[in-house]
């Protein structure tokens, strides 16, 4: 495993170097000594595996394709920003806005998450152990958002087609999200990512959120939860 080291190196030059791997020679890296850097392992559009030995600033994985980046502590805000695919592991806990934006791929979060976790997520499905903070979820257009423990106030607010499945209890829920029903596709999908973040969890003690469609279209009677 090719190992760089942040108290040796710039993080620019880690990042440049990971950016251009992918050839097949060699598949894992390791970053040491993060330090809470920013901005680390961002940009990757190759099928390699990186590992960060520590914790991390803002935006780790930001723009991530293809690669799996595992963080063996907690992530700073906005960790896996933008995703397009692969997956992104934390194995702590992760600060607000994770996953924002992120249109595909798997985020994997083994702790707690902050507030407005998977904001306007577009596609990526992410799994949350913990619990999940206030305003998550909020424009969510598509894809799965996963938590075992509970979530905070103003869970979906204002989302459209994505799915949230909590274990745990909702302290509230956001403007125009309801309780749906768990239909036997949902439970398929639920089953198989508790499995790919190795979730001990089952599907039958999830509840499922989506949105009432109601704020679509502007209707003047609803002009008070625009």
């Amino acid at each position: 495993m090719e190992t760089y080291d942040l108290t040796a190196m710039e993080l620019r030059a880690v990042n440049e170097a990971l950016q251009t791997k992918g050839d097949g020679s060699n598949q894992s890296y390791e970053v040491i000594n993060p330090r809470g850097s920013h901005a680390i392992a961002v940009g990757l559009n190759a099928p390699i595996e990186v590992t960060v030995k520590g914790s991390t600033g803002y935006y780790c994985a930001g723009m991530n394709q293809q690669a799996t980046v595992n963080v063996t502590g907690s992530a700073g805000p906005g960790v896996a920003e933008n995703m397009m695919s692969g997956k992104v592991v934390i194995n702590g806990d992760a600060s607000q806005y994770a996953g924002a934006t992120a249109h595909g791929g798997l985020l994997v979060i083994k702790g707690n998450a902050s507030s407005r976790c998977g904001i306007s997520m577009k596609g990526v499905d992410i799994v949350v152990h913990g619990n999940i903070g206030h305003m998550s979820a909020f424009m969510a257009q598509s894809g799965n958002l996963v938590v075992l423990g509970n979530a905070g106030d103003a869970l979906g607010d204002s989302l459209y087609e994505a799915h949230i499945f909590v274990r745990g209890e909702v302290k509230s829920l956001g403007a125009d999200c309801i309780q749906k029903e768990m239909r036997p596709e949902h439970v398929e999908t639920l089953k198989e990512l508790l499995k790919q973040a190795e979730a001990d969890a089952e599907p039958n003690e999830f509840r499922r959120y989506g949105s009432a469609r109601q704020l679509y279209n502007f209707d003047i009677d609803n002009a008070g939860d625009y």
